[in-house]
């Protein structure tokens, strides 16, 4: 794409001359005559640099009108280039305009040479400017998912799994928008990131929103940026998440929690590829996969008026659901050993085994967390372990602690019956050895191999 420079002065032969020498370099050129018609221009369009008189039809020699063009570019855009041009050069008229936001300054007549290497110089200057900004932004970001993430291997021993998985990397080769479901914690965003690892888009960025945390006045900022000045605390111009996503994945977690005002803003977007940020009048094209998270029932919500159907369509030309972990038992086991190896490195302590009577508890528990809640589960006992195997108690499973205590109480009760079936016993067998001996105790007492006084007592006990 070519670059775009926006010449301004009053001298249309200026302006001609230096439409062709720009266009001979490989430039696309705009011409306006005017610090009005240029900031008009530099309102609807993007341009990679502003090449600009000093001086206009007002005032001739102060270079005032250009110095206030410079000030108002800048409340515009912070990082675009301007070179200044003037024919009343003078070494305090060159710090004015540099003190003022100009990043370079050239006398007219210009020396082509020099005037090209000075504009090649500074749309250099402030692409790389730009991306070091964006890549700041998403670093940050990156960050912030690095930490709020749960770690864990990509297990799929289980059939079900199995069966999303290769969905999965069927889908991931593909441009086409996916729709992740499943309960709270099943593992979606992780799913979303090794989509976009799988790819044609590998190597471009991956960013996420959790949509549930974009508050209705900050959508629009949050999403498509905002310039500088577009409102109180906007001090800076920001970059959005769809332009820091461009050329590689969108993901929107939560996205049944958009707020519904919002929600045609968001539809655009994915249908025109185009959006403005808070505050400017450009339109930007984005080039984005969209990879969404829900754990609602969005039909539902379409019922409900609470999520439009035309977005729906939008995000859901796949949708994949991600197994519960308790319908995949099979990887319960090998997922928990995995999270002990990651937490053994976190937390500088010997890598743990899990002793087959806590392995079962956790084939038996019933995991409403999912694979979220065996990371915890699985932390806490790294830490809690007294040796170098993990028992029952140390997992602290709460319906495991329910059903240890209804086992104690079930052995008292059967010793309780034990203890009751031996005295029937007993019972019996005196009995009928008074029937055998004909009522004579000390007979009976002598079969039994007892004295007169422990039979007596039984008989009284009884």
């Amino acid at each position: 794409m070519k670059q775009k420079i926006l010449l301004v002065d009053d001298d249309t032969d200026i302006l001609s001359a230096l439409k062709m020498l720009l266009i001979s370099e490989g430039f696309e050129v705009a011409l306006n005559q005017t610090p009005e018609e240029a900031l008009i221009s530099i309102k609807k369009e993007n341009f990679d640099l502003i090449l600009m008189d000093l001086n206009y039809s007002l005032d001739t020699t102060s270079g005032e009108e250009g110095l206030q063009l410079i000030a108002s570019i800048r409340k515009l855009d912070e990082l675009l280039p301007i070179v200044v041009m003037t024919g009343w050069a003078t070494i305090e008229v060159a710090v004015s305009t540099m003190q003022n936001g100009a990043n370079d300054f050239i006398q007219k007549p210009w020396d082509i040479d020099r005037l090209i290497a000075i504009i090649n110089n500074q749309i250099k200057l402030a692409q790389s400017e730009k991306n070091s900004q964006k890549l700041s932004q998403q670093n940050q970001l990156l960050q912030q998912q690095v930490d709020s993430e749960f770690s864990g291997e990509l297990v799929a021993s289980s059939p079900k799994m199995q069966q999303t998985l290769a969905i999965i990397e069927q889908v991931a080769k593909s441009d086409a928008s996916v729709l992740l479901t499943g309960e709270n914690g099943t593992g979606k965003s992780m799913f979303a990131r090794y989509i976009h690892a799988q790819s044609n888009r590998s190597n471009a960025n991956q960013i996420s929103v959790n949509m549930g945390a974009v508050t209705e006045t900050l959508f629009e900022s949050e999403m498509f940026g905002h310039t500088k000045g577009a409102f109180t605390d906007a001090k800076t111009t920001r970059i959005g998440r769809f332009e820091l996503a461009d050329g590689g994945t969108l993901f929107l977690d939560e996205i049944a929690n958009t707020p519904y005002s919002q929600q045609g803003k968001l539809l655009r977007v994915l249908e025109d590829s185009e959006f403005e940020k808070v505050g400017g009048n450009k339109t930007q094209s984005v080039d984005i996969r969209l990879i969404s998270a829900t754990n609602a029932n969005l039909s539902l919500a379409v019922e409900n008026n609470a999520f439009r159907k035309d977005l729906l369509y939008r995000i859901n030309t796949i949708t994949i659901e991600i197994p519960a972990l308790k319908d995949r038992k099979e990887d319960i086991i090998l997922l928990a050993d995995s999270f002990l190896t990651k937490m053994a490195l976190k937390h500088h302590k010997p890598k743990l085994i899990i002793s087959k009577l806590a392995q079962q508890a956790l084939l038996d528990y019933t995991w409403p967390g999912n694979i979220r809640e065996l990371n915890h589960v699985m932390e806490r006992a790294q830490i809690l372990c007294q040796n170098n195997e993990i028992s029952v108690d140390e997992l602290g499973l709460p319906e495991l602690t329910k059903n240890n205590n209804k086992i104690s109480n079930t052995q008292t009760d059967n010793e309780s019956q034990e203890l009751a079936t031996l005295e029937t016993l007993e019972m019996n067998i005196i009995d009928k050895r008074l029937t055998h001996f004909d009522g004579n105790v000390l007979k009976a007492a002598k079969s039994l191999g007892l004295s007169r006084s422990a039979f007596y007592r039984r008989l009284e006990k009884m």
